[in-house]
């Protein structure tokens, strides 16, 4: 037989009722060359892609070898030289690649061994689709395969590398094959993909990487235990119960999520609350800040860039959509996103794709979007600063977080919980506040909200001298602090009130009796009995 007069029928056996498939007299299979994709893409995000590289050349080496020893007695060929170099034929016989021998060469003397085109490359094109454009050459299996083909055929190892790739934007795939020795030092790094050493190198760090990864998920199923017991165990009020509620049931479904309230009221943390609990826990959340960035590098932090988009763009770089992949994105303070950049975020949350900056095509994107804004976009999209498509796009669920001033009840509870924590990082002794402390931390309004408290935390554990947090420790305005007159769903009597004020007005005066009458207007007999009264009552 002649090479030829390879012809796939004659190559593959098979019952059209289905069953075992035989190519060249051996077992075979038939693989989606999407399904490949994905396992590459797999790999990649597994263990790397040197490691993913090292495994997928290895394995092509493999089959390649094989293919080799089994199209040796597969036929009665006219001559040696015929099988030999059967494997080109092969690959196109397989649906891989077409190869075409090459008209010039792109290397250097001395001649190759072997130099083809390579056309219509399934690997590069399902790197493409799945991963995008490479820095490097992509056609790993394939290099593998003639690698092990002609190496058993042979009898000595012979190396094919790519020096050009579709999947690094080059407009064909060149295929070079030489000896060891011929290659020289300078595609050594390329040529250890092939080595076994090599393959043991990764091999270990493939462990290690799963050993993490399986750590990581542990870590993940401890928190998500500990957020199903209590999503937030300083949550006493109704009103964060009923919202924490509602958010577990929103983890649960895959909706894009829009958190509003007042700044530094905890909108992140619920945020992450929803990842943690929703199926895409185990992929990355991913967070940005979008009124810290000007909209050009915003834009290139969201979407990405390819080379050459722009000075100083010397490399492809995913965004962060990309990099959130599988995963949720966090969209903080929304509403201060330019309306070109809004257009490109509903495009985005609409198609399922984003293009990259200087591309000019588009990727598919998996990713579940949670946006905060502390603005009321509604107000916003009445005035125009505010797309309304975009506006109803991002609110398909809406949950409010209330100020920290509507839910007293939470405040003592979540200042205990942010005082264990810096404490702790801060190596501090610091344990508990005074009654003094506490009720200080209770008569003020929190205009900064959560995040207000977690620096008036932190400040009074640097300065407390004691165990215990005191007055002193806190900031002169929550120290100096008096009680506003109504709280919603926190009525008080006009006695408490009016007994509240003037022991706040007393403590501002340093205890000076008559300095507070004067300061209240009153004879100081009146305040002395007054506190008198007070006195009794607390015995």
């Amino acid at each position: 037989m002649r090479l030829d007069d390879l012809d796939l029928r004659d190559l593959l056996e098979f019952d059209s009722r289905g069953g075992v498939l035989k190519f060249a007299g051996d077992r075979a299979l038939i693989f989606d060359a999407v399904a490949l994709g994905l396992l590459r893409s797999t790999l990649i995000e597994l263990v790397g892609v040197d490691a993913a590289r090292c495994i997928l050349t290895r394995f092509g080496y493999a089959h390649g070898r094989r293919t080799a020893m089994t199209m040796r007695h597969a036929f009665p060929w006219e001559s040696e030289a015929e099988w030999r170099i059967a494997g080109g034929r092969l690959h196109k016989l397989q649906g891989l690649v077409v190869p075409v021998p090459a008209t010039s060469s792109l290397v250097p003397p001395p001649a190759p061994f072997v130099e083809n085109v390579w056309h219509d490359s399934f690997e590069a094109e399902q790197h493409l689709i799945h991963l995008g454009r490479s820095d490097e050459p992509v056609c790993w299996t394939l290099c593998g395969f003639a690698s092990g083909y002609l190496s058993y055929a042979n009898q000595r190892e012979i190396y094919c590398v790519e020096v050009r790739c579709r999947g690094r934007g080059d407009a064909t795939c060149h295929m070079v094959g030489r000896s060891r020795d011929e290659w020289g030092e300078d595609h050594r790094a390329q040529l250890s993909y092939f080595e076994m050493s090599s393959l043991d190198s990764v091999l270990e760090q493939v462990t290690r990487k799963l050993k993490q990864t399986e750590g990581q998920l542990r870590s993940h199923k401890q928190r998500l235990a500990s957020y199903r017991a209590d999503p937030d165990p300083a949550a006493r009020s109704p009103a964060m119960r009923k919202l924490l509620a509602l958010a577990e049931r929103v983890a649960k479904v895959d909706s894009t999520v829009l958190v509003t309230g007042e700044s530094g009221v905890g909108k992140e943390r619920i945020a992450r609350m929803i990842h943690a609990q929703s199926a895409r826990a185990p992929h990355p959340l991913v967070a940005i800040n979008c009124g810290a960035l000007p909209e050009t590098l915003l834009d290139s932090e969201l979407f990405g860039h390819a080379r050459g988009a722009f000075t100083g763009a010397t490399h492809d770089r995913p965004g962060l959509f990309e990099e959130a992949s599988s995963g949720t994105l966090f969209l903080d303070e929304i509403g201060e996103v330019t309306p070109a950049l809004q257009v490109k975020l509903l495009r985005a949350l609409q198609e399922r794709e984003i293009r990259r900056l200087g591309e000019n095509k588009h990727r598919p994107v998996d990713v579940r979007v949670i946006a905060a804004t502390n603005r009321n976009l509604a107000d916003e999209v009445k005035t125009g600063r505010f797309r309304q498509d975009l506006y109803y796009r991002l609110r398909v669920i809406e949950l409010v977080v209330p100020p920290l001033r509507e839910r007293r009840e939470d405040i003592i509870p979540l200042a205990r919980t942010l005082l264990a924590i810096t404490a702790q990082r801060t190596r501090s002794k610091v344990t508990s506040f005074t009654p003094a402390a506490a009720e200080q931390l209770q008569r003020y309004s929190w205009p900064g909200n959560v995040r207000e408290l977690e620096n008036a935390i932190e400040r009074a554990v640097v300065l407390a001298t004691r165990t215990r947090i005191d007055v002193d420790d806190l900031p002169g305005e929550i120290a100096s602090s008096v009680a506003s007159a109504y709280h919603p769903g926190d009525a008080r009597t006009l006695a408490d009130i009016e007994r509240d004020y003037i022991l706040a007005v007393l403590a501002a005066h340093g205890g000076n009796r008559a300095r507070a009458a004067s300061e209240l207007a009153i004879a100081p007999a009146t305040l002395y009995r007054k506190l008198a009264e007070y006195r009794t009552l607390a015995r």
